[in-house]
C-alpha cells in the first residue's frame, strides 16, 4: 500500500547537494512526487520541500539516507506542515468566462496575465484544492497548465 509523505530537509546551501538527493532517491528507485528548493533567507542553509510515496518500509529507509548525507542538517518528516502548491493556466480569450471568477475566489486565484489572445490565472492553495480547480477549469478549455511543487512549513 502506497502512502504519500511529506518531508522538508534543511540542507547547507552548497554546489552538489541536490544532485546528492535527486540521486539517493534514483539510486534505490524512490519517486519524487513534487520537489521545491530554496534558501533560507540570512542563513547558509535551503529548505527541500519533498513529497514522495511508497510502503511504510520504503518511506523509512528514505528518511535515515536523508539523515546520513553530509550536509544535510536536519530532516523534518511528522508533526504538521503548511503545505501549499501553486498552478498557472493559460486560457484562450475566446472561451465565455461566465464563473471563471468564482471559481478563482473559491480556490485563492487571479487572474496574472493577459495578452491578444489569453489570460494566466494562478491559484494557491492545498494540494487536493489544486486538484479540484484544475477539473473545475477544464471548462475553460486551458491550453496550458503549469502546476510548481509543494511548499512546505513545519508547525
Amino acid at each position: 500500500m502506497s502512502i504519500r509523505r511529506v518531508i522538508s530537509v534543511i540542507v547547507l546551501n552548497e554546489h552538489g547537494v541536490l544532485a546528492r538527493i535527486a540521486g539517493l532517491f534514483a539510486g534505490r528507485g524512490y519517486n519524487i512526487d513534487t520537489l521545491t528548493v530554496a534558501p533560507i533567507p540570512e542563513s547558509k542553509f535551503s529548505r527541500l520541500s519533498i513529497i514522495t510515496s511508497g510502503d511504510e518500509r520504503v518511506l523509512e529507509q528514505i528518511v535515515k539516507q536523508l539523515h546520513k548525507l553530509i550536509p544535510t542538517y536536519k530532516v523534518i518528516e511528522s508533526g504538521e506542515f503548511v503545505e501549499k502548491e501553486m498552478a498557472l493556466v493559460k486560457i484562450p480569450l475566446s472561451e465565455n468566462f461566465a464563473g471563471l471568477d468564482a471559481i478563482l475566489n473559491a480556490y485563492n486565484g487571479s487572474v496574472t496575465n493577459t495578452n491578444e489572445n489569453n489570460i494566466i490565472v494562478m491559484v494557491c492553495d492545498d494540494t487536493n484544492r489544486i486538484e479540484n480547480f484544475l477539473k473545475a477549469i477544464k471548462k475553460f478549455n486551458p491550453t496550458d497548465i503549469v502546476r510548481g511543487g509543494s511548499v512546505l512549513m513545519d508547525m
